[in-house]
């Protein structure tokens, strides 16, 4: 320890005097204390004379300096591949055994040298040795960035990694390495050689499909060491076959994608099986099934289309909303039209109104029935009795038989939803459509998509706008032809898309429907079975406020009607609840809330698949362990060299205590 001033140290004599003469004029002329005994005066004397000393020096501002000396041994770290993939082959008695008692030995021989921390890791880490190889995924990048953030600064001596070196989750860990700037010794576990196996690698499907319709599997069967031999692929649901196909591997490496159409029969979630018939001698039979949720929807989107005569942009409009199967499209002509449009999510109106009587007729019934329209006004549009429909967009000051050629200029503010780059410089190329001629007004609450351009004049008037009023949604083109947008989009690109966009994207909007109930639950339709089941849920009140004084309830019902009860916790707003795990299945949930005298109800379901990613690959790659400690300055071993790596790292100049 050593006292450091800002002044030279002869300054702490003059402290000294400082506080001399102070007691000697304090108490020298004093007469109140002349009868006080002389040791009392002498005493007095010091104190005042130490306490005046003192406080000068305080002024002078020391410094006490004091140097301590803490010694850091250096931090050894062993990580445990917990993955089910190390105990897939026939070594799995050995790993669960004999193995974990050498890495106990090795531990205990380190930890009296070093500090030791241990993890597992797989697809979560996990400190400590807890090790069960029950991880459904291997994440080696995930274990070095917590490593890189936990042990930041500190003296690192080596990392010892204990893997079979595959991983199906994060980045390479060979690149990650760098940034630990310390060896990685890597413990090569599993077998490299290729194993008889026969496996579901890979199946394709789409989340939805529709009751009636067909949709499509992409089953990609693999086949190690299985030449001569022959398997069956079925497809099933309820223990019913759907699809059988018999497969004859010709080659030791066999690798096939299967198509399979399936009809959709039932509504809701519904589980299909895929599974491979096993072959003698497999390294593994988990991977030769895999289970997959298709959620059939009940019911496509209806559109109608009413016409006031024919025209090729019916034909053209139609087509494109039929190349989506999530839209069911009827087209009819008036008069001719006899159903109820209330069954309908859009009806599409192609120069209507007219001044006809059965039209508006027709049209009576659409303002009742709030269905969203889309206008497409053209020389036949009773000018008057569309504006009289309040669809965002007024036409006053024009003739029958007067049109313009309008190009399309895109506007800049249109935020309704998103348009690709290339449609958007694209559109102005468009052939020109015949915009009704007049004064054009539009509401506030229109938001324009394209506006006309005349010639070379851009103006204001809107080719394309989107509206709603009192809830219920429009949407205007101001303008007859766009069956020649088709076919330009064709001839420039060889294909429909951008026109199909536009409509798609126009159609999707105006027929989406808005959830206006004040209880919603949100869910996933499909957790992993090493995923936890999270979910969301909201309660409006009259205004549309959210609120969250309730306590809401939610039942999990599982296939065989065991229920388990859960209460949502709170957030700021709204509700938010995580129920953990559950086993592989089909589940539906009743969620309630009672609000002042009401209470409300929202029910749903989801499923739980199984993760069998680490049974679809068998063969260890010791290769990525080796580079992976050959980058870092480490080395290699296999289980029956483990003691080995006492002696690497003791013998190691670079791992040392520091201080």
């Amino acid at each position: 320890m050593s006292i450091i001033l800002d002044y030279p140290s002869w300054f702490i004599l003059l402290c000294l005097l400082l506080g001399a003469v102070y007691a000697f004029v304090l108490y020298r002329q004093d007469k109140k204390l002349s009868e006080a005994p002389r040791w009392a005066r002498g005493l007095m004397s010091f104190f005042r004379f130490a306490a005046v000393s003192l406080i000068a020096f305080f002024l002078l501002s020391p410094l006490v300096k004091t140097v301590s000396r803490e010694v850091e041994k250096p931090i050894i770290i062993f990580a445990q591949d917990n993955s089910e993939s190390v105990v897939i082959g026939k070594d799995s008695s050995f790993y669960r055994n004999e193995y974990l008692g050498s890495v106990r030995e090795l531990i205990a021989e380190l930890s009296s040298k070093y500090d030791t921390n241990t993890y597992t890791f797989g697809d979560r880490i996990g400190q400590g040795m807890n090790i069960d190889f029950s991880g459904k995924q291997t994440d080696i990048s995930a274990l070095f960035e917590e490593i890189e953030t936990r042990f930041s600064n500190r003296n690192v001596g080596a990392i010892i990694l204990a893997s079979d070196g595959l991983y199906n989750k994060g980045l390479n860990p060979v690149f990650l390495s760098e940034k630990l700037k310390v060896p990685v010794y890597t413990i090569a576990l599993g077998d490299t050689a290729v194993k008889k196996d026969v496996l579901i690698k890979h199946v394709a499907h789409n989340r939805y499909a529709y009751l009636g319709n067909t949709f499509p599997l992409e089953v990609v069967v693999q086949a190690n060491q299985c030449k001569d031999k022959s398997a069956t692929l079925t497809v099933s649901k309820d223990g019913q076959s759907l699809f059988s196909q018999r497969l004859d591997f010709a080659t030791s490496t066999f690798i096939r994608t299967v198509p399979v159409q399936l009809e959709a029969k039932q509504p809701g979630l519904q589980r299909y099986r895929v599974a491979i018939s096993t072959i003698e001698g497999e390294v593994s039979v988990s991977n030769n099934v895999q289970d997959v949720f298709i959620e059939v929807l009940d019911g496509r989107q209806k559109i109608l289309i009413l016409a006031n005569a024919p025209h090729p942009d019916i034909g053209a409009i139609k087509e494109s909303i039929e190349s989506n199967d999530n839209y069911e499209v009827e087209s009819f002509l008036l008069p001719g039209f006899s159903k109820s449009v209330s069954r309908y999510n859009l009806v599409i109106l192609h120069q209507l109104p007219n001044a006809s009587a059965s039209a508006s007729q027709t049209l009576k019934e659409l303002a009742s029935a709030d269905v969203p329209l889309l206008f497409i006004v053209g020389s036949q549009t009773g000018i008057p009795q569309f504006n009289a429909m309040k669809a965002g967009l007024n036409i006053s000051g024009g003739s029958k038989n007067k049109s313009n050629d309008a190009q399309a200029s895109v506007s800049k503010d249109f935020t309704l939803f998103t348009l690709e780059d290339e449609a958007r410089s694209f559109y102005p190329k468009f052939p020109p459509l015949a915009a009704p001629f007049g004064n054009y007004t539009t509401s506030p609450s229109a938001n324009v998509l394209l506006y006309q351009r005349i010639g070379a004049v851009e103006t204001k008037y809107p080719l394309i706008l989107f509206n709603e009023n009192l809830g219920r949604k429009t949407a205007v083109v101001a303008g007859e032809g766009m069956w020649k947008w088709k076919l330009f989009d064709y001839a420039q690109h060889g294909n429909h898309a951008i026109f199909n966009e536009l409509i798609s994207k126009t159609v999707q909007f105006l027929s989406l429907k808005v959830d206006k109930s004040l209880f919603r639950v949100k869910a996933k339709s499909n957790y992993y079975e090493n995923e936890q089941v999270e979910m969301d849920a909201e309660l409006y009140n009259e205004s549309y406020e959210l609120i969250n004084e309730p306590e809401v309830s939610i039942s999990i019902i599982n296939s065989e009607g065991k229920k388990f009860p859960y209460t949502f916790s709170k957030t700021t707003h709204a509700y938010r609840l995580n129920a953990g795990v559950f086993p592989v299945g089909e589940y539906t949930y009743e969620a309630s809330v009672r609000s002042g005298d009401k209470v409300y109800t929202a029910r749903g379901s989801f499923s739980v698949t199984a993760l069998k990613i680490e049974a679809s690959v068998t063969t260890a790659d010791h290769q990525l362990l080796f580079s992976l400690a050959g980058k870092t300055g480490g080395a290699m071993v296999y289980p029956s060299g483990m003691e080995k790596l006492a002696a690497s790292i003791n013998a190691r100049e670079d791992v040392k205590s520091v201080s």
